[in-house]
């Protein structure tokens, strides 16, 4: 795993083929398909974000796109949306943005048909299917 230290400010487009944990200041683009990005405690990025898993513990402001997972820990800021198929969010953890649930594949989830309603017409109390209304 590579490590960006505290001291280190970097300005430019990140790319790479390893795990990388950034504990400084980064601005522009990070692109590591394959790999972890970790944003470390100290972490302060600007940039936007594509990675197979991103850990957030430090801040970000920036759209993250992630194809396995996107995990904010409670001390993690992210100010831009976020593209995932899956995502933990802690408690205390801050997300100001969007947020697209995707399939691994990078389709969009579909929302679950509506239930058929449950009320007959004509009023009165509602009826679950299959059971009779009585009328008088």
């Amino acid at each position: 795993m590579a490590n960006i230290g505290k001291s280190i400010i970097f300005k430019g487009d990140l790319t790479g083929d390893e795990d990388i944990e950034i504990e400084g200041q980064i601005e522009g683009k990070i692109s590591l398909p394959k790999n972890q990005l970790t944003i470390g405690a100290h972490g302060r990025v600007k940039a936007e974000l594509s990675a197979k898993a991103v850990v957030v513990v430090g801040h970000i402001i920036g759209n993250v796109t992630a194809t396995e997972r996107v995990e904010i820990q409670a001390s993690g800021v992210v100010e831009g949306d976020i593209r995932a198929p899956r995502l933990l969010i802690q408690e205390g953890a801050v997300v100001n943005g969007a947020v697209e649930m995707t399939k691994g594949d990078g389709a969009a989830a579909r929302k679950p048909a509506s239930p058929a309603p449950l009320a007959a017409a004509g009023g009165g109390p509602p009826t679950l299917p299959g059971e009779a209304r009585k009328t008088g």
